[in-house]
């Protein structure tokens, strides 16, 4: 496949293009990842399940997927070494239109950091987290996307409608994260405050209207005190 920018305002150097892809396009049941990644574990457990192509100058992008999103990756060392990873999604953020899916690992020895990461990715950024264990897990996500990405083909505007955006599943995920509050709580929530704007922004009575008042409190002082 041969270089070219996806979805990203241009850049005057390419070395200096935050963004970039191999195609225009990639088909559905495909992957293009970043040469970094060739011989990791993540790579070799989605060969053979998709179609996963190579490519150098993707910049700040790890793994481009079809329907024009693509898979930002923050690992462990990311996390615990410093905010060059804050840097790199803001950078993300600015310069593209592209759907960033961000992936972090979530361990043992990374967990005390997540939380002001995941506030930063979702309420600040507004793009989606999805927390990994490892990138066996990741890569199990990752096939899971493209999965769901082939069957929908992007010829049927309503079959969208009936599925769990990716935004919706990072929001339910922060919203569970919040004491008390479970799935079913969660996609209650969501059906009133579609966006983590507009719950973060929700006034005690509108959220005790909801879940009622102790779980309101649990909700109002987690995004009050974050």
């Amino acid at each position: 496949m041969s270089g070219g920018v996806l979805g990203c305002d241009s850049m005057s150097a390419t070395q200096n293009t935050p963004v970039r892809a191999g195609a225009s396009a990639v088909p559905y049941g495909h992957i293009i990842g970043s040469e970094k990644w060739r011989g990791t574990e993540l790579a070799q457990l989605l060969q053979g399940k998709v179609k996963l192509v190579f490519e150098d100058g993707l910049g700040l992008v790890d793994f481009h997927l079809s329907n024009r999103a693509c898979v930002l990756y923050i690992s462990e060392s990311d996390l615990v070494s410093g905010n060059a990873f804050k840097r790199r999604l803001v950078r993300f953020r600015k310069a593209c239109n592209l759907k960033g899916i961000v992936l972090v690992e979530r361990t043992r020895l990374s967990d005390q950091y997540f939380p002001p990461v995941q506030n930063f990715v979702v309420l600040e950024l507004g793009m989606a987290l999805l927390p990994v264990t490892s990138q066996s897990e990741a890569a199990q996500l990752i096939f899971h996307l493209v999965q769901e990405r082939s069957r929908e083909g992007g010829s049927n505007p309503f079959i969208g409608k009936k599925r769990c955006h990716l935004s919706e599943a990072s929001i339910l995920q922060t919203v569970q994260k919040i004491p008390g509050v479970g799935q079913v709580k969660g996609l209650q929530l969501l059906q009133y405050f579609p966006s983590i704007q507009q719950l973060s922004n929700a006034s005690l009575t509108d959220l005790e209207a909801v879940v009622g008042r102790g779980i309101a409190n649990n909700i109002y002082s987690f995004f009050t005190q974050n």
